[in-house]
């Protein structure tokens, strides 16, 4: 099957690397403070959605969430980091701890606002105090909002935090108290968005799945010249789906990067739970999507379900082959045993890459707005029947109970994916293996690699097969002849003619 070769590198190289890769057009306003304050709730409460995982567990936001939200027709980037821990770079021993320090620094380096959550129940630990010495240090504007005031007894410790020198607001990220005036004192000098801009096209949503370790958060960051992600050799890392915006010569994309998915049954915790959900939601709400195989463990269980489920969501995809530098063998081969593995997927382009090297990671960009380009093709009427009554003449469909399905015509009726109709006689008779035939033979002329292609079957008159048809034109004869008053037989039937003669008579009729 195809793959995308690097006529296609060049081009993508210099796109990207003549543009800038985050979008700063909007104010920006970060989230901060130490692990389990509710950053992640507050998050989603001013986002009005769940977007970041929230759980007990500390720890769980490990990577920079981005967003654009608006409060009172004023739009600004909102990004929620994780919890700083150990910010003392001599005392950090732990990579993933370190990596969510260096996100959350890279969010206040590009914020004009920090928002800086804190626990007032618990009231001010060294932590916060360290955070703030941070902030401090940032030079941005901070304000201060003390969560989990749940009710108004809790509002005067709100005191105990005016010691940080930033200007403190009580809030209950659970149910919402404080808010209207945080946040209007937070965007007051945000411009007023107009509607038109307010819908502006975010452009291309691209969801990166694979099981864990397969290198997509790698990707990402190779592909932006920038640490974006969190990267580690611990499988897990990314725990939540980051959407990463980013433009190539005036076209926009939004990268979703999703935690890497485990066989369900192995799902063992909640916080995997939510990751699956998210990366599953995160297939739902992109137009197209990249399947990252890793060379070294090749097609295995989960990979196939991954492919299974971009199917069922009728996604165009690209699988990419990562970690190529450490294979032994050619792509040729190598495509052989990928699609005995995914004889479903084998319609779509693959591209051979190294995340770690940089090899041909810009053709994934390539792939991705030509399987884009295919979904949103139009495909002529005259020419798309002309092919699929090719098809039938060349091999006509079995018949069934001595009867074979006619076609008629057929046009198409959507797009990404590209959806047929074909109007028949009977849609009863046409069995799933003479669909997959038509289906390939409409790939191999308009070519659409990547893009899912569905075919349906009605019957051309009424939306009735011939089978209801007839079935209904008998009952209707049948009811005719019931309704019918019954021919008189044997004896009753002369007394009956005799008794009619008698009447005729007395009518004055001549009978002969």
């Amino acid at each position: 099957m195809p793959s995308i070769h690097t006529n296609l590198n060049n081009t993508s190289r210099k796109k990207i690397m003549n543009e800038e890769n985050q979008l700063k057009e909007l104010p920006v306003v970060a989230i901060v403070g130490r692990p389990n304050v509710g950053k992640s709730a507050v998050f989603n409460r001013i986002a009005g959605k769940r977007i970041a995982i929230v759980h007990c567990e500390a720890g769980v936001t490990r990577d920079r969430l981005m967003r654009e939200v608006s409060w009172q027709n004023k739009r600004f980037t909102l990004i929620d980091t994780g919890g700083i821990m150990n910010i003392d770079n001599e005392t950090i021993h732990d990579k993933i701890d370190a990596g969510i320090r260096v996100q959350a620094e890279a969010a206040l380096k590009d914020a004009k606002i920090a928002v800086f959550v804190v626990d007032i129940q618990q009231g001010i630990t060294p932590m916060d105090k360290e955070v703030a010495g941070i902030l401090y240090r940032s030079g941005i504007t901070v304000y201060v909002a003390a969560n989990k005031a749940d009710t108004e007894e809790f509002d005067v410790g709100d005191a105990d935090f005016a010691q940080l020198g930033f200007p403190v607001y009580p809030i209950s990220a659970l149910h919402g108290r404080g808010f209207a005036k945080l946040m209007d004192k937070l965007t007051k000098d945000f411009p007023v968005v107009s509607e038109e801009e307010a819908k502006k096209d975010n452009g291309l949503c691209v969801a990166i799945v694979g099981r864990p370790n397969a290198g997509k958060s790698s990707f990402v960051n190779k592909l932006l010249h920038a640490e974006r992600v969190l990267v580690s050799d611990i499988p897990g890392t990314t725990r939540d789906s980051i959407d990463v915006p980013f433009s190539v010569e005036g076209r926009r994309y939004t990268l979703i990067d999703t935690a890497g998915s485990r066989r369900e049954a192995r799902v063992d915790t909640a916080v995997e739970r939510y990751s699956r959900y998210r990366m599953q939601e995160s297939i739902e709400r992109a137009d197209i999507v990249v399947l990252m195989i890793d060379v070294e463990r090749g097609v295995g269980l989960l990979d196939k379900q991954l492919a299974s489920e971009i199917v069922e969501q009728g996604k165009g995809c690209v699988v990419v082959v990562n970690k190529w530098d450490l294979s032994t063998v050619k792509e040729k081969e190598y495509s052989q045993t990928l699609w005995q593995g995914l004889p479903f997927m084998s319609y779509c382009p693959v591209v051979f890459m190294s995340a770690k090297s940089g090899f041909n990671v810009n053709s994934v960009i390539g792939a991705i707005d030509y399987v884009a380009s295919q979904s949103l093709a139009t495909l002529p009427t005259g020419l798309l029947n002309r092919v699929m009554e090719e098809a039938y003449n060349r091999t006509p469909p079995p018949s069934k109970d001595g009867k074979r399905m006619r076609m008629y015509y057929c046009v198409q009726v959507g797009k990404n994916p590209i959806g047929i109709r074909v109007f028949v006689n009977d849609p009863k008779r046409v069995p799933a293996s003479y669909k997959s035939y038509l289906v390939n033979c409409v790939r191999e002329k308009f070519g659409l690699e990547g893009v899912i292609v569905y075919i349906q079957f009605r019957a051309r008159s009424g939306g009735k097969t011939a089978d209801e048809a007839t079935s209904k034109a008998k009952s209707g004869a049948a009811k005719k002849l019931a309704s019918r008053k019954p021919v008189p037989t044997g004896e009753t039937s002369m007394s009956a003619m005799k008794k009619r003669r008698q009447r005729r008579q007395q009518a004055g009729y001549k009978i002969k």
